[in-house]
């Protein structure tokens, strides 16, 4: 594996709005993301953060450029090409994304099913087995609707590493959680991220407590992105719209927390 596990080489992406016009959201952007770290992408509603993580996933493709993922280009595969690249990614959305006519078990089963050949023996072995690291165990007959908001995204981290991806991408992944809540999901963020070596993405607009997981940051404004090594490093910034996403978001003076070294 290559240091930069992701890059973007002269990204651009529009969307065409209801009067014809473009709006363009990614211009002509560049970025790495080094592997076993842990990268935020910020920035405002409609800056293209998950625009961004569905370019990686090629659930959308880009307008010009390439985007490297281990340093082969990911722009033009199609087929089976495109589905094994997909498997070396761990998905955790918003919502989670669970099935809800199906139990715990079932939705955490099914990366298995679908991509493997493993037993029903193998299957319920591995699938018990990764319940029990996320605090799931007893659960696993039970369905979305009778899980609180924490408990879905514990059984989707779950499902989304039952394939030990390399890289996991998180998009929004705190939504609708109140902040004590917030705070024991970014602890398992960090405890998951230190114990499998993933790579992780995290687009949040949970400014500046996601923060606390980065390794760096990648800021998104208006087609235009600026990348910062730490989070107090995007305090130093001379850039006006910068300074100004720092006084609304980060307070006067920022300092970020590791939640790994943190009591749990």
């Amino acid at each position: 594996m290559s240091e930069n596990v992701i890059e973007f080489i002269n990204i651009c992406k529009s969307f065409k709005r209801k009067d014809g016009s473009l709006q363009h959201v990614l211009n002509n952007i560049s970025f790495t993301i080094p592997a076993g770290k842990t990268t935020v992408i910020a920035g405002g509603s409609g800056q293209g953060k998950s625009v961004t993580l569905k370019l990686v996933l090629r659930l959308l493709d880009a307008d010009s450029g390439s985007i490297l993922v281990d340093g082969e280009d990911i722009t033009a595969i199609r087929g089976r090409k495109l589905n094994q690249l997909r498997t070396r990614f761990g998905v955790l959305f918003q919502s989670s994304a669970l099935f809800d006519s199906l139990t715990v078990f079932e939705n955490v089963a099914m990366p298995l099913r679908e991509r493997t050949k493993k037993s029903e023996k193998e299957i319920h072995s591995q699938v018990i087995e990764m319940l029990a690291r996320f605090d799931l165990a007893g659960h696993e007959l039970k369905y979305p609707a009778q899980l609180s908001g924490g408990m879905k995204k514990r059984v989707g981290l779950a499902r989304a590493m039952m394939l030990t991806p390399s890289i996991m991408l998180f998009d929004e992944p705190t939504t609708g959680l109140d902040p004590v809540m917030t705070g024991e999901i970014y602890h398992l963020f960090a405890r998951t991220q230190r114990q499998y070596g993933f790579t992780s993405v995290i687009v949040s607009h949970d400014i500046p407590k996601v923060f606390n997981l980065a390794d760096n940051v990648i800021l998104l404004n208006h087609g235009n992105v600026d990348v910062f090594d730490s989070p107090e490093a995007i305090q130093w910034s001379k850039k006006t719209e910068i300074q100004e996403f720092v006084k609304t978001t980060m307070g006067e003076i920022y300092q970020s927390r590791n939640v790994e070294t943190e009591t749990l």
